[in-house]
């Protein structure tokens, strides 16, 4: 029994089976090959040369997606406190990155997150770049801390809707953080829009 495991254990989560007894073994199977699938996807973009690594880190990422769910459905069905839900989610953020470092370089994990989170941090990232090409070096640095926060907290999310929440909030500190700093974001947007069409290609 793994770490992971032995936290949801003390918490009271089952780490049999993906969510509530109710579940039937069809939708089980269901349920496990839609994340397999979705894991391999994610991992089939690193084009790792040792293919039982890749298999490994696809079945970690899957395996997280699967503890995730235990968590949040055993939240759902109130039997599990939000508190001690956000707490249990907590605990599974590090291990598993610890896990994925085993078989991948920093830069693989990246690309991990990034497929976790549908690549909203690059971009994101790249389109206030292209938005304000006048932004500062500190400015810039500033713009990918907060972004990785948010991919932080939205790898863990519950669905894709929550995971793109965690960066709307974060995009709006974002703005509110280079509107004191005088740049006009509703100016600025409106004219970033007027070049994207300048640069589409003429029918």
């Amino acid at each position: 029994m793994n770490q992971i495991q032995t936290f949801l254990l003390i918490a009271g989560i089952a780490v049999s089976s993906f969510s509530a007894s109710a579940q039937t073994q069809g939708q089980s199977a269901a349920y496990h090959q839609m994340i397999d699938g979705r894991a391999w996807k994610i991992v089939h973009k690193l084009n790792l040369p040792d293919t039982n690594a890749a298999r490994k880190v696809s079945t970690l990422v899957a395996r997280h997606y699967e503890d995730l769910n235990q968590i949040y459905t055993r939240r759902d069905s109130a039997k599990l406190s939000p508190a001690l839900a956000d707490s249990a989610v907590n605990q599974l953020h590090q291990p598993f990155l610890n896990q994925l470092s085993t078989y991948l370089n920093p830069g693989q994990v990246e690309q991990i997150k990034d497929g976790l989170t549908y690549g909203v941090l690059p971009i994101t990232y790249a389109a206030y770049q292209d938005m304000l090409p006048q932004l500062t070096d500190p400015q810039k640095k500033q713009i990918m801390i907060w972004l990785t926060e948010a991919r932080e907290k939205a790898m863990d999310a519950e669905s894709s809707e929550k995971k793109h929440g965690w960066f709307k909030k974060y995009k709006g500190r974002i703005n509110n953080y280079l509107s004191a700093a005088g740049i006009d974001m509703k100016k600025e947007g409106e004219a970033w829009q007027e070049r994207i069409k300048a640069r589409a290609p003429k029918t």
